[in-house]
């Protein structure tokens, strides 16, 4: 019941707040602005509804060390994404033909700081946590990776060798980085950066949602199957390659850090205590 609580009242938030950058599509600032306040938002009601449903502190949301912490998640994913593209480029896929649009840039760092707050608090926060208490963290991982990915059939431009490849690279990725850090603050950082990079700097499509306008002016031409084709470069080996490395990298941490939680397992063979009377 928590879990369907804690959906619900995140996934309230995700809705009035993609209704309202919907409404005022095509002014920059106001998107900005609309976007940070729905991740606001979102964690606020998260945390309320975390300690109304669990009674406890929230901690995986606590103030401290928050800016830096998103900042060290953003940085890792515009780095990861910047990786991928000089790949891309390397053989000629990616071309950059001058500046783009700035307020095409303001106006896709608030759309993006949304979706990251809203998709981790939804996936991370909860899905995953919760089904890591009962069926352990390898679980965990692969369910709520593979349901990640299967919501991103519902883009515009999706393949199911996209949804793979989200599943493997991001579904897969976010989830360790939550378990390696135990906090939501990396994760969503690290969803952001990776976004923002894809379309507020590079300007490439991001997940299947049609082109984007951000700081660059560029063309991606190639082999789909190297580029990623209509789905974006998220539909690339090479970004899948990058998202199993950090997630070898974060589960390697999540280990050595003892973050991993095993399966539960019922008792076999115990008989129910009985009272004696004497």
């Amino acid at each position: 019941m928590r879990l369907l609580k804690q959906f619900v009242a995140v996934l309230a938030v995700a809705f009035v707040g993609s209704q309202a950058i919907a409404a005022v599509e095509g002014n920059a600032w106001l998107t900005l602005a609309l976007g940070v306040l729905t991740a606001v938002a979102a964690i606020l009601v998260y945390a309320w509804v975390v300690r109304r449903t669990e009674r406890r502190s929230p901690t995986e949301v606590s103030r401290a060390g928050a800016g830096a912490r998103i900042a060290r998640g953003a940085l890792i994913g515009v780095g990861m994404f910047a990786a991928v593209i000089v790949n891309i480029a390397l053989i000629g896929g990616y071309h950059v033909n001058g500046l783009g649009s700035v307020s095409g840039a303001v106006a896709l760092f608030g759309f993006m700081a949304a979706a990251a707050a809203t998709e981790e608090l939804i996936f991370r926060g909860v899905l995953f946590r919760v089904v890591e208490e009962r069926m352990g963290t390898w679980i965990a991982l692969l369910l709520t990776g593979v349901v990640f990915g299967l919501m991103h059939l519902l883009n515009p431009d999706a393949s199911l060798w996209g949804a793979v490849a989200i599943a493997v690279e991001a579904g897969f990725m976010l989830a360790a980085c939550y378990a390696a850090t135990r906090n939501l603050w990396v994760p969503i950082g690290l969803h952001f950066g990776w976004n923002f990079a894809a379309g507020g700097i590079f300007s490439v499509v991001v997940s299947g949602n049609g082109e984007s306008k951000g700081l660059l002016d560029t063309t991606m031409s190639g082999p789909t199957l190297l580029t990623g084709g209509d789905f974006g470069p998220e539909g690339s080996p090479y970004t899948v390659a990058a998202g199993v490395v950090l997630t070898g990298v974060f589960l390697w941490l999540a280990h050595r850090r003892g973050h991993l939680v095993p399966r539960r397992r019922r008792a076999v063979g115990v008989e129910p205590a009985t009272a004696t009377v004497s």
